[in-house]
């Protein structure tokens, strides 16, 4: 599971960044084409391995390991046009982690031009944006995660946190009971309780 990292304003925590940790095979329908193919169009170029993997994997390697040469793999193979939008995803978590939220923003943005169904890049700038509390951007790219993947439960959550924030009870309700869903019994309590004091704040609101 991604690590947590605290809500601002809030008390409670939201789900924190989601690496790209294996690229995914691309639906080529997505792209107005028949899957005949098993290789995404930016992805159709000549791949440069080494004896230990791609360009890409190489990154996400030095990247799990907190080694920074992750930095360099990533650029690398976003120029030799091998995995760019996961690159561009990963190096978006590598800036923000070092709060470089703008040259987050870009990376992040630079994924969603290659691809702009890329659910993890909405997710991770929908953090970036939670962190620096323009929650109506916050909001839409939960949306859109939720929208290009129905099962992301920890957009779920995250977008009910910025809704409550925002004064929207009712629909983070909605998506909190939604979130709730997903968790096993055991897991509630936390969104029991936030779901519980959600509804004590609309019923002070109506007195």
């Amino acid at each position: 599971m991604a690590r947590i990292i605290k809500f601002p304003a809030s008390g409670n925590s939201k789900f924190g960044y989601k690496k790209v940790r294996k690229r995914k095979s691309v639906d080529l329908e997505d792209y107005g084409q028949l899957n005949l193919f098993t290789v995404a169009p930016s992805e159709a170029k000549v791949v440069s391995l080494s004896s230990h993997g791609s360009l890409f994997d190489q990154a996400l390697y030095f990247d799990e390991n907190n080694d920074p040469r992750a930095v360099e793999f990533y650029w690398k193979a976003i120029k030799s046009g091998e995995g760019i939008v996961d690159s561009y995803c990963n190096l978006g978590i590598i800036e923000s982690e070092k709060k470089n939220y703008a040259n987050a923003i870009d990376c992040f943005t630079q994924c969603l031009k290659h691809d702009p169904r890329h659910c993890e890049a909405h997710y991770n700038l929908a953090n970036i944006y939670s962190e620096l509390g323009d929650l109506d951007l916050a909001k839409v790219h939960y949306q859109m995660a939720i929208k290009i993947d129905a099962d992301f439960e920890s957009a779920y959550y995250n977008l009910g946190l910025v809704m409550a924030m925002k004064s929207e009870y009712k629909e983070a309700l909605e998506i909190l009971q939604q979130y709730r869903l997903f968790l096993e019994d055991d897991d509630k309590g936390n969104v029991d309780k936030l779901i519980d004091s959600l509804q004590k704040t609309m019923k002070s609101k109506t007195q």
